[in-house]
């Protein structure tokens, strides 16, 4: 979940470095550091805090070398500080580490009965003395070196490693942690992601499991735990460095969410059939025959979209459909197996507890569909199928066009089943004629409450009035009611403020002691199935002093009479409403956010791509 870069080629690396980490910021780190091999050897800089710190460093203390590696870490084991920063040293070794090393105790007493001594508490650590233990013993390679510490290991990593005894050559491997490798002329890359090295090539490698990549200038190549020979198929990516800027936009989360009606309609792009009726799914051919069930799992904002996908595919393919929080699936002895589609759902494709889940139901006997939005990415490869996402990169560790884009396939994908399981030719061509009209819904929505994003925050008065508030409420029913979870996500995730989403039938057994004049409630009421049920709920709450926030349909005369605040959205087919419904909460979790001067792009302690359980 944090940052990596290494680089070996004519130029000189620390530049390389740093540019590739700032590219990585937006998966939220604590600290940063880089190691080079120059004309006088291995020399390490790191520092606590963001990448201007260590940048302002190596302005004082300027690193030589055409070969290096760096890393911005998130802390999992040891606090934040320049002594458990990577890179991790031991003698003529230096590692930077993504992932968790379950069995670093029993390593490090290993390492420390031989005498070594350790000066971090940092798992990573252990790392650098097993692979220098390993040269010290005689291994002929870096590589080799590498093989010998990672068959100890137990856990999850991406690694990429130095040493001053061969001092041309980078090591790097992963295990449920992504690595890719670039190639460009004279020059080879190794990342966490594609965009740290995206200005230099397109001509990317994805790493899989198990792999063992050396580095040189110019070339690289790839072998498996073992020692022998894989190739691995180079992939040209297609998307533009531009495509990761904030193009105007003082936040790149505000930018993605302006981005919404473009992720989605590219999602929908050929797949979309409104003149059938019907949906495509890229070629993937589910198993429908003695299909009795199908099961989401997901995380965070993936799992409520999950939630609506369950709304969605009941109601359109009549097939029972159950939702599960992944990190929670595979630890209660699921009731799982032959019959069962389970859909695995994740922006990165490399969520540590939905992999974990996946292999589970994998291993009980579940057919696997993997949505996700990073082709290669760990998911898509241990499922039989994949129905990718085309939102691009999302940089804003909030998710929001990820969020909206995996609506999309989910939608797409409950179609698809409709049409195959007795929905009508009529209601085929109704849905599928109401998700093209979604791109155009959003875009209304988005310029009607922010018209000018690029230059004036949304909701200002709004964010002055509530950026003091200790806790929100936020309800909904049916489809909304996973978006008023999701609206409390965003507010948390990036305000820092309490927040929670209820159903608002709910709100009566319990939340209601908690109203009263300093508690803003969010209601996503628009018009459709519920709305009178929801417009008790709202009186409810005025008559406890409430202030409520109402999510309307644009014209509701009804709920104007009851409500004084109000975030209009378009009126479109009910059952896909989260995806005009959900984007006044992106907006205000914004602006509150702005409001109190957070970083809203990296929010404390969150990362982008959660790759450790």
């Amino acid at each position: 979940m944090c940052g990596i870069v290494g680089y070996v080629g004519p130029k000189q690396a620390v530049q390389v470095l740093v540019d590739g980490l700032a590219r990585l910021e937006y998966r939220g780190y604590d600290s940063a550091g880089v190691a080079i091999i120059g004309p006088h050897g291995l020399k390490v800089v790191r520092r606590p805090g963001k990448l201007s710190a260590l940048s302002a460093a190596l302005t004082k203390e300027p690193l030589e070398g055409k070969i290096g590696i760096g890393h911005t870490r998130w802390a999992t084991h040891g606090r934040p500080s320049e002594e458990n920063a990577h890179p991790h040293t031991a003698g003529s070794v230096t590692v930077v580490h993504n992932g968790i090393i379950e069995n670093h105790v029993a390593l490090r007493l290993q390492m420390e009965a031989l005498g070594r001594r350790f000066s971090s508490e940092t798992d990573t650590e252990v790392f650098s003395h097993l692979i220098d233990e390993a040269i010290v013993d005689g291994a002929p390679s870096l590589s080799a070196a590498v093989r010998a510490a990672v068959n100890q290991v137990e856990g999850t990593y991406a690694i990429v490693v130095l040493s001053e005894k061969f001092p041309d050559t980078i090591v790097a491997t992963r295990n449920a942690s992504p690595l890719v490798l670039g190639k460009g002329v004279g020059e080879s890359f190794v990342a966490s992601d594609v965009p740290a090295i995206l200005e230099h090539t397109r001509n990317i490698v994805f790493l899989e499991e198990g792999d063992v990549a050396e580095l040189h200038a110019g070339e690289f190549s790839i072998t498996d735990r073992a020692g022998k020979a894989i190739e691995r198929p180079v992939e040209s990516i297609t998307w533009s460095a531009a495509q990761a800027e904030k193009d105007g936009f003082p936040h790149f989360m505000l930018k993605e969410i302006f981005e919404q009606p473009r992720a989605v309609a590219d999602t929908m792009r050929g797949r979309l059939l409104p003149e059938h009726g019907d949906a495509v799914l890229d070629g993937v051919e589910l198993p429908l025959n003695g299909l009795g069930r199908i099961v989401l799992l997901a995380c965070g904002t993936s799992y409520y979209a999950a939630l609506i996908g369950k709304f969605l595919i009941e109601g359109l393919a009549r097939i029972p459909c159950e939702v599960d929080l992944a990190s929670e699936f595979r630890y209660r002895d699921p009731v799982i197996g032959p019959g069962d589609l389970v859909v695995a759902i994740s922006q990165s494709g490399e969520t540590a507890d939905t992999l974990g889940a996946v292999r589970e139901a994998r291993a009980r006997g579940a057919w696997i569909l993997a949505i996700a939005n990073v082709v290669g990415s760990a998911i898509p490869r241990v499922s039989d199928a994949t129905f990718y996402t085309h939102a691009g990169p999302e940089i804003g560790v909030a998710s929001t066009k990820c969020f909206t884009a995996q609506l999309t396939a989910l939608a797409l994908l409950a179609l698809h089943l409709g049409r195959r399981r007795g929905l009508s030719e009529a209601d085929g061509l109704k849905f599928a004629a109401a998700m093209a009209s979604i791109p155009e819904k959003m875009t209304r929505c988005l310029q009607a409450l922010a018209p000018d994003p690029k230059t004036e925050p949304p909701f200002p008065a709004l964010a002055a009035r509530f950026k003091n508030a200790r806790d929100f409420l936020f309800l909904g029913r049916g489809a909304n009611y996973p978006i008023a979870l999701e609206g409390a996500l965003k507010l948390k995730e990036i305000s820092y403020i309490h927040a929670e989403g209820y159903a608002a039938g709910e709100m009566k057994h319990g939340p209601i002691a908690l109203i009263d004049d300093g508690v803003p409630v969010v209601v996503v009421a628009p018009r459709g199935p519920g709305y009178e049920k929801v417009l008790s709920n709202l009186a409810e709450v005025q008559a406890r002093n409430g202030t409520v926030l109402a999510v309307a349909t644009e014209g509701d005369e009804t709920i104007a009479r009851q409500a004084k605040t109000l975030l209009h959205v378009p009126e479109i087919d009910p059952r896909l409403q989260p995806f005009v419904t959900v984007i006044p909460l992106q907006l205000l979790a914004y602006a509150i956010a702005v409001a109190r001067g957070n970083d809203v792009d990296q929010p404390r302690n969150l990362a982008k791509s959660v790759t450790v359980e």
